[in-house]
């Protein structure tokens, strides 16, 4: 009976949600994306989720760790919580449809 790693991520869980800010905007023209992901992710994880869930072709990611920044409510003081940015370049010819409507 094998045991199942109870650190394991599925792959929709991986994907947060898309980042849109004015530079991933301005990235949006050579076929990059931006996402926030589960900071626990690796790249080849990253990749799988996707290219499953887009049904595209990623032909390079670049990750980064930003720095926690500090957060105060009140005399409460503490950090934001961490994520993980990745940018994906996609395949020539396929895109991600980020704002349905518009």
């Amino acid at each position: 009976m094998s045991k199942l790693n109870s650190n394991a991520i599925s792959l929709p869980d991986i994907i947060r949600r898309p980042l849109v800010t004015e530079k991933a905007t301005l990235l949006l023209e050579n076929n990059q994306y931006t996402f926030e992901v589960d900071p626990r992710a690796d790249k080849p994880q990253i990749k799988a989720a996707i290219e499953s869930l887009f049904d595209v072709k990623v032909t390079g990611i670049s990750t980064q760790n930003p720095p926690r920044k500090k957060h105060r409510v009140g005399k409460f003081a503490g950090f934001r919580s961490r994520y993980k940015r990745a940018v994906v370049t996609l395949a020539p010819g396929d895109t991600i449809t980020l704002f349905p409507d518009v």
